[in-house]
C-alpha cells in the first residue's frame, strides 16, 4: 500500500529544469532587453582577435553577455537551458552551482581565445554565449548517455555524438547558413573550442566536486585517466 504521508516527491522530480539553469537561460533575453536600451548597443563589450595582440582582453568575457539579436539570444537560452540541466543536476548545494557556472564561463572565455588566435589580428568583432553553451552541450554529452553519470571519453556514443555535433558546426559554420544570422559570419570555430572545453573538464570536476553515487557511469567503467 502506498504511504500516504511520505511527502512530496524530490524537488529534481517536480521541477524537470534545475533553477539554476532556468536562470542562466532566462539572463540571456534579459539582457538583450538591456543591450537594446543602451546607447551604443554594447558594442564596446564585444570582442576581436586584434585586442589580443593590444593587450585588450575584457572581451574574452564581456562578448558573452552581448548578442546579435533576438533569435541569436533565443536559441542560445533555449540550448542552455536544454544541456545546462542535465549538467547542472551533477553538481548540489552552493559549491555545485559555482562549478556549473565556471563550466560556463570558462568554456566561453576558451572558446573566444580559441577564436582569437585562429583569427589573429582580424578586427571583426564576435559577440554571443554560444561558445559557453557549447561547452555545456559538450558536458551534457558525457551525461546523456550515462542516466546522468559521467561516461569515458573511449565510450561509442560519446564519439559518435561529438563527431555530429561538430560535423553540423562545421556545416552550418561554412555554409554560413542560421536562423538569424543573416549577413554575419558564424564562429563555428569558437563552438568547437568550447564544446571542446566542456567535454574534457566534466570528467575532472565530476571527480572533484560531484557525489560519490553519480560520478561515473558503471557500465562503461570508470572511464579513461582524462575522465
Amino acid at each position: 500500500m502506498p504511504d500516504r504521508f511520505a511527502g512530496p516527491p524530490p524537488r529534481e522530480r517536480i521541477f524537470n529544469a534545475p533553477l539554476l539553469a532556468v536562470l542562466l537561460a532566462a539572463s540571456m533575453p534579459a539582457l538583450y532587453v538591456l543591450q537594446g536600451r543602451s546607447r551604443d548597443n554594447w558594442l564596446g563589450l564585444a570582442f576581436a582577435p586584434i585586442d589580443l595582440g593590444e593587450g585588450r582582453y575584457g572581451g574574452l568575457f564581456t562578448s558573452m553577455l552581448v548578442h546579435g539579436g533576438w533569435v541569436h539570444a533565443l536559441m542560445n537560452a533555449i540550448a542552455a537551458l536544454t544541456f545546462g540541466a542535465p549538467v547542472a543536476r551533477l553538481f548540489r548545494g552552493p559549491v555545485g552551482a559555482g562549478v556549473f557556472l565556471a563550466i560556463y564561463i570558462c568554456a566561453g572565455i576558451f572558446a573566444t581565445l580559441g577564436y582569437g588566435l585562429v583569427h589573429l589580428g582580424s578586427p571583426d568583432p564576435l559577440v554571443g554565449a554560444s561558445g559557453a553553451v557549447f561547452g555545456l552541450i559538450g558536458a551534457a554529452t558525457r551525461l546523456l548517455g550515462g542516466g546522468g553519470r559521467v561516461l569515458p571519453l573511449t565510450n561509442r556514443s560519446v564519439i559518435t555524438t561529438s563527431i555530429a555535433w561538430m560535423g553540423i558546426n562545421a556545416v552550418v559554420g561554412l555554409i554560413g547558413f542560421a536562423p538569424g544570422a543573416e549577413g554575419a559570419r558564424i564562429a563555428w570555430e569558437a563552438h568547437a573550442f568550447g564544446f571542446l572545453f566542456g567535454i574534457l573538464a566534466i570528467g575532472p570536476l565530476a571527480r572533484l566536486f560531484a557525489r560519490p553515487d553519480e560520478r561515473f557511469d558503471s557500465s562503461g567503467g570508470l572511464g579513461d585517466p582524462l575522465a
